[in-house]
């Protein structure tokens, strides 16, 4: 399938405008500061929209519509906590942040448990941070390949290379503003996208819902309280867990509550970008149910190709460049393009800063110069960019690379959590009951990821639970084993 050549006109000088306006944030003068946080100087409205934009990447993009054209809006509860995680964040995690007035996530785990709890947590960020924009990039790739034929490492080389040159050359200003102009420019295009398919319904919109309730399509899951199933608890708790991560320990999201120009406009940016996910999200499961309605409604339209359970994923994309109006296509693969490259410009300079504060300035250099700091951040920033270039395309020929995303993002920042709600809730937490709770959490966690894999339906050490669960056991064995250690030895 060839992609029109208005549509690729669109996709061609989206891509163009957005690497030129990020790079003009570049200017000789800037310090680190300006780097990591834009000086501390952006508005609030644009640091939420950057905030929304990092929540969105091209595996919501995707893989929301095509949960809800294949099932029902169980996924959608994970939504639901998001407004929860925020209120605690704008109440204790941004004022802890701003009060610290450190660049790194991961200063404040130094202060309660030493240097160790700071170390280990970067470094497990720094690989979360590699297997997601790998995942990202593939996963972008992955249905343009499908649709137009486009080779897959040349989609990801020139995706990664595209991020690099406005997030080097215009720091972090450039990732908020890019950010907020794909926000709008993906809010935009999924309006736009559910409107066409409304009203090209043979006996009008409401037969979307007509179509869709007959087939129990607006479900949130069961509500029974198995642990082995996706139920609507199961996926709520992990929602809160997953979102508590964000908020409280991310430098994602920690970058950002220091880069507004004062408290209040931190929280109000935090809150603009968490809650406005909740409506978006809808939006995309909204897509997926009126897909489902509109190829049961004209079941000719869709080839045969697409309508095995595993093609799912795929229906929007064919959707897109055969249900939509010339020049719209275009817009929309933008929008898809605009959702992962927007996740990687933060996930990018955030690692960046964290290899500067964390491990060259912490091991090497602790006096280290402006000029030598943006040298730094400039070379981290491009050897991430690199690397998840080359896991994006190590990711090609994995059975499920969103599978394999999971499972490595469990193992890597399942610990992080339990370790930061230990130092922030627990009071005369002993460093050495710390490090023994994150052990014990990291091998359950663990053996939630990998029993799956390893052994056999039905074997005796293969888990039963729910993959969702693996963060909350984990989070739940690191706090609960240093605090009741902690607790058992202070009686003493």
């Amino acid at each position: 399938m060839e992609l029109p050549l208005i549509d690729l006109i669109v996709f061609l000088v989206y891509m163009l405008a957005i690497v030129i306006f990020g790079a003009s944030f570049y200017y000789k003068k800037r310090s680190s500061s300006d780097f990591i946080t834009g000086g501390g100087r952006l508005p609030s409205w644009a640091i939420g929209m950057s905030i929304f934009a990092t929540f969105v990447s091209s595996i919501s993009f995707l893989a929301l519509p095509g949960n809800a054209y294949l099932s029902n809006w169980n996924g959608f509860v994970f939504s639901l906590s998001i407004p929860i995680a925020a209120i605690l964040a704008v109440r204790f995690f941004v004022p802890l942040y701003r009060g610290i007035k450190s660049p790194s996530a991961y200063y404040y785990l130094e202060t309660r448990f030493g240097g160790w709890a700071r170390t280990y947590a970067s470094v497990c960020y720094l690989l979360t941070q590699l297997a997601r924009m790998g995942a990202i990039m593939y996963l972008l790739a992955l249905p343009m390949n499908v649709m137009f034929g486009w080779s897959i490492p040349v989609i990801i080389i020139v995706t990664g290379i595209s991020v690099l040159i406005y997030s080097i050359m215009g720091g972090f200003a450039a990732v908020i503003w890019t950010d907020a102009i794909q926000g709008i420019i993906l809010i935009s295009g999924a309006l736009a996208c559910l409107g066409i398919i409304f009203f090209s319904m043979p006996e009008g919109p409401g037969q979307v819902f007509t179509i869709a309730a007959a087939h129990d399509k607006f479900s949130l899951g069961s509500f029974g309280l198995s642990l082995s199933e996706a139920t609507f608890w199961v996926i709520l708790i992990y929602g809160l867990f997953i979102n508590l991560q964000n908020f409280g320990i991310d430098q994602n999201y920690v970058q950002r509550y220091l880069s507004a120009r004062t408290d209040a406009e931190a929280v109000k940016s935090t809150l603009l970008g968490s809650l406005l996910y909740v409506p978006v999200s809808l939006l995309f499961f909204f897509i997926g149910t009126a897909l489902f309605a509109y190829y049961q409604a004209m079941p000719e339209l869709l080839p045969e190709a697409y309508r095995e359970g595993e093609q799912a994923d795929k229906v929007f994309p064919y959707f897109i460049v055969s249900g939509l109006p010339v020049g719209m296509t275009g817009l929309l693969i933008a929008s898809i393009f605009a959702a992962g490259m927007s996740t990687i410009s933060t996930s990018i300079n955030s690692s960046a800063t964290i290899i500067l504060t964390d491990h060259y300035k912490k091991y090497i250099t602790p006096e280290v110069k402006e000029s030598s700091e943006m040298k730094i951040l400039v070379i981290a920033s491009l050897v991430m960019g690199l690397l998840s270039i080359t896991v994006a395309i190590a990711f090609n020929g994995v059975e499920s690379a969103l599978d394999a995303w999971w499972a490595l993002s469990a193992i890597f920042s399942g610990g992080i959590l339990g370790l930061f709600l230990l130092g922030f809730i627990g009071k005369n937490i002993r460093r050495s009951y710390a490090a023994i709770g994150v052990l014990l959490g990291v091998l359950v966690i663990g053996w939630m990821s990998l029993s799956p894999v390893v052994f056999e339906e039905g074997a005796a050490f293969r888990s039963t639970f729910h993959a969702n669960l693996t963060i909350v056991f984990g989070t739940l064995v690191i706090f609960l084993t240093g605090f009741l250690l902690s607790a058992w030895a202070n009686r003493k």
